[in-house]
């Protein structure tokens, strides 16, 4: 009988499609010949490596995947996982045709949804020849106070109109705007780097800097507010080697305070994250920054150049990521996850990232603003930063204030100002022929408020007990003409959009109640039962919070709601969500 000898696949041959040698070329040709540079094919750099591709093609074929999978010893699966859980990964099939070579992305924020960004939307559409140019709507790009806002390419379109859009498109001129900032050698002239150098000196020990953040009460400034030096605290009594991670994916809709201060001055961020690195004693500093802020990449990269070649800091000690638009990523252990090149999904807690963070070793992880006060604190002391508060509340807080206000901007205040204080001693008050109806306090996760509690003092710990939270404190401003199921689906649909997907409650709840929201029938008690799920069982904070607002409309505004065609009314106790 005739031996038979299966068609075995030879030993280390790739499975699925072979890989094109020209596509593999190519990619070495952009990123370097990992044979002879074996660090190119880390596994933290995948992300990296995409964004290269896609800065290169404007888009990713399937080629290139297969080809990037090799060239970095990964499972198609893997590279293909990631470059499709992020938004701004184009991913072409090889059936498929490549995207226009222009995207024009039109914020549909709730400030841009105020200011008309849907009709705008539409203008585009007419507008464009969709062989071109495409149009698509965009999560929040951080820039609410200048609504609406639309991106062409990678360059930011404030107050943007149809025919700007277009004369924009007509230029070609793509770039990022030009930002001017504060040079190492101003900052440094000013008594930049000071704190720095003490600290490295021995003049200043952790322990002193660490008992003059406890009495400034700085606390996280993201949103959490977990006092930072007890952050560091937990950080440092952890065996090394240990890292620093800078959050700089401030993606809550609303807020664009981490942005106005990098602008500002991003050596006083640098030292003040430095600073926060030689506390825990890092191996290494990353920043993650969100791939909406393209000019402050450029400025960033300029920045740590400036401090390599003044020997401030070893060449390669920072580290700087792009996020590619995720803003699940804005939570820390999603941002962990992120940097070390994988999709961007929440761990399970315990262990926590002060534990087991970044490549598994124990990670602090702080807010721009966070770090970026640490060195004003220094040289003005403790009693300046935390005598600042009204209404007994302590520090001050960085309000990021859209929506239907005369001066939107980020604001400077007193913890513990109210809304109308800040309305009319920094903002203008009101546009004219609007009145106040309600607000968000703290982004869209931060719940909703009426104007009947304009006069709660805006802090920390004092807005629970109306089911809200300060979070970053992004203030938007609503008014008697707005629509309050408008509101709330706009505000439902970004956390459908943005969730992740790992976890039912949050997968399945955020559509669901996104469906319920868009009928003119309110089922309080399908909402209430579907919220209750969703805050218990989501594995983070995105699920956990996206009922807010819908719950704040039941319980204040049905008067409001009613008005505007929307029955509000109790179920039959045995309907289900």
């Amino acid at each position: 009988m005739p031996s038979h000898t299966p068609n075995r696949r030879r030993r280390g041959y790739p499975q699925g499609r072979e890989v094109a040698p020209i596509a593999l070329a190519a990619l070495r040709d952009l990123l370097g010949d990992e044979r002879t540079t074996p660090a190119l094919k880390r596994r933290d750099l995948l992300i990296e490596h995409l964004h290269a591709i896609q800065d290169a093609h404007g888009y990713l074929s399937v080629v290139e995947l297969r080809a990037l999978a090799t060239y970095m010893n990964l499972p198609m699966a893997a590279v293909y996982e990631t470059a499709t859980f992020y938004a701004h990964f184009d991913v072409v099939h090889d059936h498929q045709a490549p995207p226009p070579d222009t995207t024009i992305r039109v914020c549909d924020s709730l400030s841009c949804q105020l200011a008309g960004a849907n009709k705008l939307h539409h203008a585009l559409e007419a507008r464009v020849d969709p062989a071109s140019v495409r149009v698509v709507r965009a999560p929040c790009m951080g820039r609410c106070d200048s609504a609406p806002v639309v991106e062409v390419g990678h360059h930011h379109v404030r107050y943007a109109t149809a025919d700007g859009v277009e004369a924009v498109v007509d230029t070609g001129h793509f770039h990022p705007e030009a930002i001017v900032w504060q040079r190492l050698q101003a900052y440094r002239q000013a008594g930049g780097f000071e704190l720095l150098s003490q600290c490295r000196s021995g003049q200043v020990t952790v322990e002193a800097l660490m008992t003059l953040l406890e009495r400034s009460m700085l606390r996280g400034l993201g949103g959490a507010g977990f006092p930072t030096f007890k952050k560091w605290h937990f950080v440092h009594q952890e065996p090394g080697p240990r890292y620093c991670v800078i959050n700089a994916d401030e993606g809550e809709p609303g807020t664009f305070k981490d942005r106005y201060y990098l602008e500002k001055s991003p050596h006083q961020f640098l030292e003040g994250a430095l600073v926060s690195a030689w506390a825990i004693e890092a191996e290494q500093l990353y920043i993650y920054l969100r791939d909406e802020y393209p000019g402050l990449h450029r400025v960033l990269n300029e920045a740590i150049n400036e401090l390599e070649k003044a020997e401030l800091v070893v060449p390669g000690f920072i580290v700087l990521r792009r996020g590619a638009g995720a803003y699940i990523c804005g939570e820390e252990s999603a941002l962990i996850e992120s940097l070390e090149g994988k999709p961007g999904k929440p761990r399970h807690r315990p262990p926590y990232v002060a534990q087991q963070g970044l490549f598994g070793r124990p990670t602090l992880v702080n807010n721009v603003e966070t770090v970026y006060w640490i060195p004003r604190i220094w040289k003005k002391g403790a009693a300046w930063f935390a005598e600042q508060g009204r209404n007994d509340r302590s520090g001050l807080r960085s309000f990021s204030v859209s929506g239907r206000v005369k001066k939107p901007g980020v604001y400077l205040a007193p913890a513990g100002i109210t809304l109308g204080e800040l309305l009319e001693e920094y903002c203008g008050g009101m546009v004219e022929g609007h009145t106040l109806a309600a607000y968000l306090p703290g982004g869209a996760s931060g719940g909703i408020l009426p104007a009947s509690k304009a006069d709660i003092p805006l802090d920390f710990d004092t807005l629970h007990e109306h089911g809200c939270f300060i979070g970053s404190a992004a203030i938007v401003v609503l008014s008697d003409h707005d629509n309050l199921q408008a509101v709330a689906t706009n505000l439902l649909a970004f956390f459908a959009d943005e969730s992740c997907g790992q976890c039912t409650p949050c997968r399945v709840g955020t559509e669901k109640m996104l469906t319920l929201l868009e009928s003119p029938h309110w089922d309080v008690q399908a909402l209430t039962r579907l919220a209750q799920v969703m805050q218990d069982a989501s594995i983070c904070g995105l699920g956990q919070a996206a009922p807010n607002p819908v719950l704040g409309l039941l319980k204040d505004f049905r008067a409001e709601l009613s008005q505007q065609q929307i029955i509000v009314s109790d179920a039959a106790r045995g309907s289900t969500p």
